[in-house]
């Protein structure tokens, strides 16, 4: 039986591990997503969870301790932010290399320098060749539920990946809001129990990890290894939809608001969707024919579902949240105009917004819906625009 709780998102990550009672949780504090592990720790304290909580000396060490337990055959998270997520950088593709079905919730933030400690997309931007999978989260609730989702895309069979259920800093991490938090049994029971198909534990059954691989076998290694993580877009819809029966809530890996039907069509990750949304509403009242694509599954990126919910549209924005350093676009406005190249020839156009915590409203969304009508009727737009930035 669910209940009705007002607590941020930082908090819901929280819940959604202890519910999880993973074996094994390694982590080191950074901000914003320094509740989630302090959260956690008190849960533990408290006999709340069996967890063995592993208290390292930084990130790198953390996700370190998290491949070695996942080795072993045990059902592994952390979580991080920034800074944490970029020490983790070499770690990350070990993880990932050696299937370890791992989720690590991200409270995405800023990377120095200058520092910041507010959100934007550059750390998980800076790790998305790694080989993890990355699911967007628009609030609290949905925070909450792709964590749990994860430790079941993460440990399938077909998949065996490390997962990244991504939030945005403060926005979700210490934004308080109303979600449901469901029974603890019903998760567990959802989630089911891990078997490690093979662990380093089991002597009678001897297997190699972390093998050398010279030039003659890298290339099949990695070229195997792929195939898990392309899995897993169908592999999250199954455990999006099975999610969904259970709990009465579901994503997909992509989310159109009035889209269908819309000429002009906004394209965004994460919590600036609300706000989105808004602006659509408005905009639509307004007479304007305007809708939103919401990608929740970044990595791997789901080109199938976004050509076809894109087919329609006479403009295309692409929000991101995340500076362009030296590409002709940002992440996603690049991997959006790659998968829609050669079938279609309409303006995509990029906007930057909301780096290191600045504010974007509706106000500014119309704006832009308003100058990619004039795109759509020919006026010559500017590839890269900035929202929000003083001149």
């Amino acid at each position: 039986m669910s209940k009705r709780v007002a607590l941020s998102g930082n908090e819901a990550a929280a819940h959604a591990i202890r519910q999880i009672n993973p074996d094994v949780i390694a982590a080191f504090p950074i901000t914003p997503s320094t509740p989630i592990p302090q959260n956690v720790s008190q849960f533990i304290a408290d006999g709340r969870m069996t967890t063995e909580f592993v208290t390292v000396e930084s990130e790198h060490s953390a996700i370190s301790a998290c491949v070695g337990a996942s080795a072993a055959g045990g059902r592994v998270m952390t979580a991080t932010s920034a800074n944490g997520l970029a020490l983790m950088f070499e770690i990350l593709y070990i993880a990932s290399g050696m299937r370890r079905p791992i989720v690590a919730p991200v409270v995405a933030r800023a990377l120095s320098g200058p520092l910041n400690i507010h959100g934007d997309f550059s750390d998980v931007y800076g790790v998305r060749e790694s080989g993890w999978v990355e699911l967007f989260c628009q609030d609290s609730q949905e925070f909450y539920d792709t964590i749990i989702q994860s430790v079941k895309l993460a440990e399938n069979e077909s998949v065996l990946t490390p997962v990244m259920p991504i939030a945005d800093g403060f926005d979700i991490s210490h934004t308080v809001e109303n979600w449901y938090m469901e029974d603890d049994k019903a998760i567990q029971e959802f989630i089911g129990e891990y078997h490690s198909k093979y662990s380093l534990l089991d002597t009678e059954h001897p297997v190699t990890f972390g093998a050398w691989a010279p030039p003659d076998w890298y290339y099949e290694h990695r070229r195997s290894q792929l195939e898990g993580l392309l899995n897993a877009c169908d592999a999250f819809k199954a455990v999006d939809k099975e999610f969904g029966e259970k709990f009465g809530r579901s994503y997909g890996v992509i989310e159109k608001y009035h889209s269908d039907d819309a000429d002009i069509i906004v394209i965004g990750m994460g919590a600036v969707s609300g706000t989105i949304k808004d602006a659509i509403d408005e905009m639509r009242a307004n007479g304007i024919s305007a809708g939103f694509l919401r990608v929740k599954l970044f990595r791997p990126f789901p080109y199938k579902d976004i050509i076809e919910a894109l087919k329609g549209a006479k403009a295309i924005g692409v929000f991101d949240r995340c500076i362009t350093a030296g590409a002709q676009t940002a992440a996603l406005c690049t991997d959006i105009r790659s998968a829609m190249y050669g079938k279609s020839n309409i303006p995509i156009v990029n906007y930057t917004y909301g780096l290191g915590g600045r504010d974007t409203t509706v106000s500014h969304v119309k704006t832009v819906i308003e100058q990619l009508k004039e795109a759509a009727e020919g006026k010559k737009i500017d590839l890269i625009n900035y929202i929000n930035l003083r001149a």
